[in-house]
């Protein structure tokens, strides 16, 4: 090759800089070399003489030439990515996983991934990436799964269509207007608290859950643990169906089967089937349908298989006996003071203190007697007090019998020992030991050695437990009365347990009258327990309340949970009353900046949620939307049709 060729070939560089070596540019010894290599290769590629100029090949042969010139780079990275993956693919996953957690710098790449090229990271995730690939593409389909058996029918009526579209707002937790930014709720009502109502509603009427919102509906329960019973209870058997389906969802089939096909109490063989064979689910709500209608037959149903049931399993089953609880179930509970679990033998205990006239309770009655008795010794002066001798140890008998040997941290053994027997004793038991009094004289009596917290402590527990409606009078005394002063105890969440044993009304009306007397601030728990809707006198007691709270000139944050109680229990038909209160006042001079409009948003939110709980029974109270059957009952049992006939030509 000539050297107007090599110029031809290479141009020099404007500046006609010298390369390295002393040579022009484009006339190296090098670089003549490498023309020649390739006006050689390409020569010989299009058959042209050698030493042709480039002026005389055709624009063809050029561009082909020009097109070799650029695959040789592309053809040797070809061949080492063709390499890289052959070395990524003869290292196992495993090994890559290992170097992947201890770092290229700690640990060697295997042989043939790392190149004079590339770092040892990146080249362990290019090996990574080939390795990923070549898993995925030999991957061989499984064998197609058998189809599920179809769903049950749920011969529940469907939704009325209002209803329908309301549950599923409740379930997509949408507002009819978004929150104020800034932590602030705003004015629009919270959905999701009015599901688990929606849900109660529902269910009393005994309508079906659409099915297209099943899935919802069990994420919902899911996610919520206080749903799930009148979630299951609403999403009924093709819910529990379609919870076998999903592993997200097998909450249903563990903890509760209301939703389950259950047999009529009635057919015994069918029972006794599903007792054998049924998920645990299913035995459970099986238990406690036959147990509503027969409690001696679910009794004898559950001592066929007792002895064979897991730990865990008897305990459940053992809580189902609450329900419909009598003297009838006492032989079965004393074997189960026996039982190999603590924990059973503690809850066969508590049931049996439960019934006033069993053999457990004589015995706590004669234990708790020899501990607490009546000091007439003061009598002439007026001074009889209630003594008290805690016991010095805790037998075997009484360890059976589901005292506990070990107290928690903080309690003394013995004040431990002595609240296990008198909350266990029947409560039937004190009158006669203290002269003949009724339980308000009782609790007013006073106790020796600072004994009165412990003791009322153990009377209030047993009165719940026995559910005694004048015990738990005497122990909550006059709602007037300051809670630390009171008789009793002065635990809010004790008194609300209290509060649970007496009438609907007659707690609506004593919490009514601690809220006018004390406020809001400490009825929190109280109003928990109330019936809703509340009665008119603690609707008006709470709502006076908040007023009262709003003209001190506080902000309302400090009664929010009061606040989103009373969005949820108030009778909606109160609504229209409090539309006055949803006005902004003037700010007083000592009120906190803003609390008057902070509290007409808050009131302004109760009478919305009053309005949209109002109209949520009224939806519900409509026609069943007979027009639109079951779509999934109707797809199995619509006729398949037949093929259309092809006309002869």
């Amino acid at each position: 090759m000539t050297s107007t060729q090599c110029t031809r070939t290479r141009p020099a560089t404007a500046s006609g800089a010298a390369r390295p070596g002393g040579d022009a540019a484009g006339c190296s010894p090098q670089g003549v070399a490498h023309d020649q290599h390739h006006d050689q290769r390409t020569d010989r590629h299009h058959d042209q003489p050698e030493g042709t100029p480039v002026s005389e090949r055709s624009a063809p042969e050029e561009a082909s030439r020009r097109a070799t010139d650029r695959r040789a780079p592309e053809a040797d990275a070809s061949v080492a990515s063709s390499a890289a993956a052959a070395a990524a693919s003869a290292v196992s996953w495993e090994e890559l996983v290992t170097v992947a957690l201890l770092g290229t710098d700690r640990r060697t790449l295997p042989q043939g991934l790392a190149g004079p090229a590339k770092d040892a990271p990146a080249a362990l995730l290019d090996a990574a990436a080939h390795r990923t690939v070549r898993r995925r593409a030999g991957l061989v389909p499984a064998p197609a799964a058998p189809r599920p058996t179809p769903a049950p029918h749920d011969p529940r009526p469907p939704l009325p269509p209002a209803a329908r579209r309301r549950l599923a707002q409740l379930l997509a937790g949408r507002s009819a207007s978004p929150a104020a930014a800034g932590g602030r709720r705003g004015t629009a009502p919270d959905l999701t608290e009015l599901l688990p109502q929606w849900l109660a509603a529902a269910n009393r009427r005994r309508y079906q859950a659409p099915p297209a919102l099943l899935p919802a509906v069990l994420d919902a329960a899911r996610a919520r643990t206080d749903l799930r019973p009148q979630a299951l209870a609403f999403a009924g058997v093709r819910g529990l169906w379609l919870a076998g389906l999903n592993p997200d969802w097998r909450f249903a089939l563990r903890g509760g089967s209301s939703g389950s096909a259950l047999p009529d109490p009635d057919d015994e063989a069918a029972v006794r089937s599903l007792w054998e064979e049924g998920l645990f689910a299913e035995r459970v709500g099986l238990l406690t349908t036959v147990r509503a209608k027969d409690p001696a037959a679910a009794l004898a149903l559950l001592a066929t298989t007792w002895s064979t049931e897991r730990a865990e399993d008897r305990l459940m089953f053992l809580d189902s006996l609450r329900s419909g609880l009598s003297d009838a179930d006492e032989p079965f509970l004393e074997r189960a003071l026996s039982d190999r679990s603590r924990n059973v033998r503690t809850t066969a205990a508590e049931l049996l203190s439960a019934l006033p006239g069993s053999a457990l309770a004589a015995r706590m009655a004669t234990r708790a007697a020899t501990c607490v008795s009546l000091d007439r010794s003061g009598r002439t002066a007026g001074g009889e007090r209630v003594t008290v001798e805690a016991p010095h140890e805790c037998d075997a008998d009484m360890q059976r019998d589901g005292v506990s040997p070990t107290p928690p941290a903080g309690r003394g053994e013995r004040s431990w020992w002595l609240g296990q027997l008198v909350e266990s004793a029947p409560l039937h038991t004190w009158p006669s030991r203290m002269g003949g009094r009724t339980p308000q004289e009782i609790v007013a009596l006073p106790v020796s050695d600072d004994w009165k917290e412990e003791l009322h402590a153990a009377w209030c527990r047993a009165a719940v437990r026995q559910r005694d409606a004048r015990w738990s009078r005497a122990l909550l005394g006059a709602p007037s009365a300051p809670p630390a002063a009171g008789p009793g105890t002065s635990s809010f969440a004790e008194r609300a347990k209290l509060l649970a044993v007496l009438p609907h009304g007659e707690r609506a009306e004593w919490v009514a009258s601690f809220v006018a007397a004390h406020g809001l601030s400490e009825a929190f728990q109280l109003l928990a327990v109330c019936t809703v809707p509340w009665s008119e006198p603690l609707g008006r007691a709470v709502v006076d309340a908040l007023d009262i709270a709003r003209d001190a000139g506080s902000y309302p944050w400090s009664f929010s949970g009061v606040m989103g109680l009373a969005e949820r229990c108030l009778d909606p038909g109160e609504a229209d009353r409090l539309e006055i209160l949803t006005t902004t006042p003037d700010e007083q001079e000592d009120a906190s900046p803003g609390a008057a409009g902070y509290w007409s948003e808050a009131f302004q939110r109760l009478v919305g949620t009053l309005r949209l709980r109002a109209a949520m029974l009224a939806e519900l109270s409509e026609p069943p939307d007979r027009a639109h059957p079951d779509p999934v009952q109707a797809a199995q049992t619509a006729p398949h049709p037949e093929p259309a006939a092809h006309p002869h030509p």
